[in-house]
Formats: structure tokens, C-alpha cells, sequence
């Protein structure tokens, strides 16, 4: 039972396969990634990157579905880039948020004298407003990661987070 997934590629979009490395490149910029898995064929072929296994093992069928995904990650990519929008929330303390080089510092954040620091991944470009931070980039990965870090910065421990529900969040993947 062999399996062949096909991912079309939009115009304006380049995709190029050499030794195991994906390459895509589009109006946003490009996005390299090592693809190579053992028993799993990725070819770029009549405006179509085709990924495809002649194993019927249930592990190289989940991988062929990963491949695809990140492929059709990577060209959505390049051609619209992702957005992820984060809302500050604070009750009593109002939180500041400071970008410097490839941190984000978060002040008075439930009125701790000592900032939090979040790691800005590099290629995501953040733009603070009032009280909600705009995270851009073409690596969905790179995005997220650049999310979660500042969610994960404004985590709350040894206090009733039902009752402290300060702290910066996703409020919407785009």
C-alpha cells in the first residue's frame, strides 16, 4: 500500500529539491529545510512537490503527512508569511513590554521589581501596541516558538491562576 501525497505550488512561488534539502522561495523571502527521511521520496515535478513512500509501515505513512505538512508550510509561507496576535491582560499591575535586540522585557508584571525576558526567535518581527503584540514572519515555526516563549515568560506559579489570570496571550493565529 503505497502512498503519494501532491502539493501544488502557487504562482510566484519557487520550489527546488537537491540532496535532501527543500528549498522555497517567494515574494516573502526563502525557507530552507532538510527533508531527508529513510524510505520516503520527495521530488518537485509539473508545478507539484510530490512526497510519496512504497512502505506500508505505519511510521513512514505518518511521516510522508509531516513532510507534506511542512512543505505546504513553507510555501504558504513565502507567499502570505504568518501572523500571530497576542492580547497583554492585567488586573492590578499594568504590565510594559520593551523590545531590545532579540528579547522582549516585560515589566512590573504583578508588580515584580525584576523583568521577565522573552526570546524573540530570529526572522519573527515583533510590533507592540497598547495592549497587544503583533508577531510576523515567513517560518511558522519560528512564530509560534517566539509565541509560546512569551506566554511562557508571563507564566504564573505558586499563586491560583483563576484568580491571577495576568500575563500575555494568543489571541489569534493568522
Amino acid at each position: 500500500m503505497a502512498i503519494t501525497r501532491q502539493i501544488e505550488i502557487p504562482p510566484g512561488v519557487d520550489v527546488k529539491f537537491d540532496a535532501g534539502v527543500l528549498t522555497v522561495s517567494g515574494p516573502k523571502g526563502t525557507l530552507v529545510r532538510d527533508m531527508r527521511f529513510p524510505q520516503i521520496d520527495l521530488k518537485v515535478e509539473g508545478g507539484e512537490v510530490i512526497v510519496s513512500t512504497a512502505s506500508d509501515k505505519k511510521r513512514f505513512l505518518a511521516m510522508t503527512g509531516t513532510l507534506e505538512a511542512h512543505a505546504k508550510n513553507m510555501i504558504r509561507g513565502v507567499a502570505d508569511g504568518y501572523e500571530y496576535r497576542m492580547k497583554v491582560v492585567y488586573s492590578h499591575f499594568p504590565i510594559q513590554l520593551k523590545q531590545q535586540g532579540n528579547r522582549l522585557e516585560i515589566t512590573n508584571f504583578l508588580g515584580e521589581k525584576q523583568p521577565r525576558v522573552a526570546k524573540i526567535i530570529e526572522g519573527v518581527t515583533v510590533k507592540i501596541g497598547n495592549d497587544e503584540l503583533t508577531l510576523t514572519g515567513i517560518d511558522k515555526e519560528k512564530v509560534g516558538n517566539t509565541a509560546a516563549n512569551i506566554e511562557h515568560a508571563t507564566r504564573i506559579t505558586k499563586r491560583d491562576p483563576r484568580v491571577f489570570q495576568d500575563g500575555v496571550y494568543i489571541t489569534e493565529r493568522a
